[in-house]
């Protein structure tokens, strides 16, 4: 099993489908996500014509319904 496939077997069911609505979002070409105790981060690679921040603020707002009350999350933009 690839490393990649290995690391998405490892994912939380809920985190495995916040990375796939992140992947529907117009402008999002990567992603990866971090979690530990009680905090989540998402790092997207973005395409060249796309705007940072409204992407940003359409991949919060895909993943808001997977949020839990305790969770802190993190988004940014991945360095290419």
């Amino acid at each position: 099993m690839s490393d990649e496939a290995l690391a998405h077997e490892e994912l939380p069911t809920r985190l495995r489908r916040a990375l796939e609505l992140v992947y529907q979002v117009e402008g999002v070409t990567g992603a990866r996500i971090w979690f530990w105790t009680g905090h989540v981060a998402v790092g997207l690679t973005l395409s060249a014509t796309s705007s940072a921040a409204e992407v940003l603020g359409r991949v919060e707002s895909a993943v808001a319904p997977l949020r839990q009350m305790d969770e802190a999350w993190g988004f940014g933009v991945l360095e290419g």
